[in-house]
């Protein structure tokens, strides 16, 4: 009698799942979209659990399987779902129709206090939010903030010196530790001496630590933060209290001090002294509460640190494995040190043309992610195909593949470093390392000068030597970013007054 129960509760759930699927399916063929039935309840999302891939590679043997297709629907659930190929109507996505695709596919979970931050939010509160934070990211703010990535830049290299055994193998642990100082200088205003064995270190690694339990919660909060709500999932439970309390004591002791370092914690704390903030325009408001301005730092950290991180490694990689092109990297950034005495400023950086061209060709092939999502917010038509897409539809679209299409760029798997030359550089809508559109990364400007101020003075003072022995490489299969996953880089001491 008590099988009786459990085998009707299963022939339930399996009709439910049949009968879900067979509405997916219907679904799109009705609007004549060629739909991806090898999993018709969760689609891609159900490939990515139960394989050892990442979720961006298992998107592109969708990209490869159906390449001149304009879109393609999928399983999720009982929400529409497609995902976007065509290069036009990616465009029409992530930039040229806002109006319908404003909305990441993403939200905030209710009782997850760090969740709701500026990558999540939605609407009124997400406008509201960014035009607080973007003054941060202006070029004049990231210029006089510059001395913070400098100081992190030299204090790693020398770290690197004194501690021959972080230069060999996996050095991706190994930059985490500048990108986690770099950051907290400009979040926290902590200096990079003590901080390459602190809190916030740990921090880092926890959050960029995966496994399975973080595919869970990933794939909960694409298919439903709703459900991710329901089940009492948070992201980053375990790192709240933490970071409340440190933004709150930094906050405090920044207001006592009465200085300004040009920082997070400067545009914080003003505003917070200016009240409630006002959208003029809809009225919209938010209190910024010491847990509110704490999520937007937690955003910041989490996307200064393994992000910059991979890029650093990605770019030292492809280096270690072209001499030729490291050669005229060290010749460029030796020229620099000499002519301006060692002092290498916002202004000097940015005269670093052909290193910066090396930093944009390896964020091509290894993009800090490997693709995006949007929701549409308002029955809309994709151009291409005269897709019709209703609201509340959930969007992928590609980057590594889009990047990696050899009808977008020619031999796409040769770094090639003057595709980014001024007469042959591509246009935004097929590079975008950090999105496209009004919701690309808002910190894009930021993220990149890091890993510019740590490329510097890593490569000033080493050279690089890869022991690869793959010809291919792979990734970190439950990194939810690009993370290269099989590279061993050496970092040789170079003899440099």
């Amino acid at each position: 009698m008590v099988l009786l129960p459990i085998t009707l509760a299963l022939i339930t759930l399996v009709l439910v799942w049949y009968f879900i699927g067979i509405y997916n399916e219907n679904y799109w063929r009705k609007r004549g979209v060629v739909f991806y039935s090898k999993n018709k309840v969760l689609g891609p999302l159900w490939d990515f659990l139960v394989s050892p891939r990442p979720l961006f590679q298992v998107f592109g043997d969708l990209y490869q399987q159906y390449r001149h297709e304009p879109a393609i629907g999928l399983g999720h659930l009982l929400t529409p779902a497609m995902f976007v190929i065509n290069q036009k109507n990616v465009q029409q996505v992530l930039s040229g129709d806002f109006q319908s695709f404003n909305h990441r596919g993403m939200e905030s979970i209710e009782g997850d206090q760090l969740s709701d931050n500026i990558t999540f939010m939605t609407g009124p509160r997400w406008k509201l939010m960014r035009s607080n934070m973007t003054p941060l990211f202006t070029a004049n703010k990231l210029k006089n903030m510059y001395y913070i990535m400098d100081k992190s830049a030299q204090d790693f290299a020398n770290y690197l010196k004194n501690n021959p055994k972080t230069r060999d193998g996996n050095l991706f642990e190994t930059l985490m530790m500048f990108c986690n100082a770099a950051v907290c200088g400009a979040i926290f205003g902590i200096g990079s001496e003590s901080i390459f064995d602190s809190p916030f270190l740990k921090v880092a690694r926890g959050i960029s630590q995966s496994n399975l339990s973080m595919k869970l919660k990933l794939v909960s909060f694409i298919v439903s933060p709703k459900l991710s709500s329901l089940l009492g999932l948070k992201f980053f439970k375990e790192y709240e209290e933490f970071f409340v309390k440190s933004i709150g004591e930094v906050l405090k002791r920044r207001d006592q001090e009465n200085v300004k370092r040009h920082d997070f914690a400067d545009i914080a704390l003003a505003i917070q002294k200016n009240g409630t903030m006002r959208d003029r325009t809809t009225g919209y408001e938010i209190e910024p509460t010491t847990g509110i301005l704490s999520a937007q730092a937690l955003f910041f950290f989490a996307a200064g640190v393994e992000p910059c991180a991979n890029a650093i490694y990605a770019t030292l990689y492809l280096l270690s494995v072209h001499p030729e092109i490291l050669e005229d990297v060290h010749q460029e950034i030796d020229k620099h040190f000499e002519k301006y005495n060692k002092n290498i400023t916002y202004d000097v950086i940015c005269e670093m043309e052909y290193t910066e061209k090396v930093l944009s060709e390896a964020m091509r092939m290894f993009p800090p992610i490997g693709f995006l999502t949007r929701q549409c917010v308002q029955d809309t038509v994709l151009p291409v195909g005269n897709i019709p897409v209703q609201k509340g539809t959930k969007i992928f679209t590609p980057i590594y593949d889009i990047h990696h299409d050899p009808e977008l760029y020619p031999d796409p798997e040769v770094f090639d470093p003057e595709r980014f030359s001024k007469d042959r550089r591509p246009n935004d809508d097929i590079y975008m390392p950090f999105g496209m559109g009004n919701r690309t990364c808002i910190g894009a400007r930021y993220a990149k000068l890091q890993v510019q101020a740590g490329l510097v003075h890593v490569l000033r003072n080493f050279t690089v030597a890869s022991k690869q022995t793959d010809e291919k490489v792979t990734f970190k299969h439950d990194s939810f970013n690009v993370r290269l996953k099989n590279v061993d880089v050496q970092l040789i001491p170079r003899n440099v007054k």
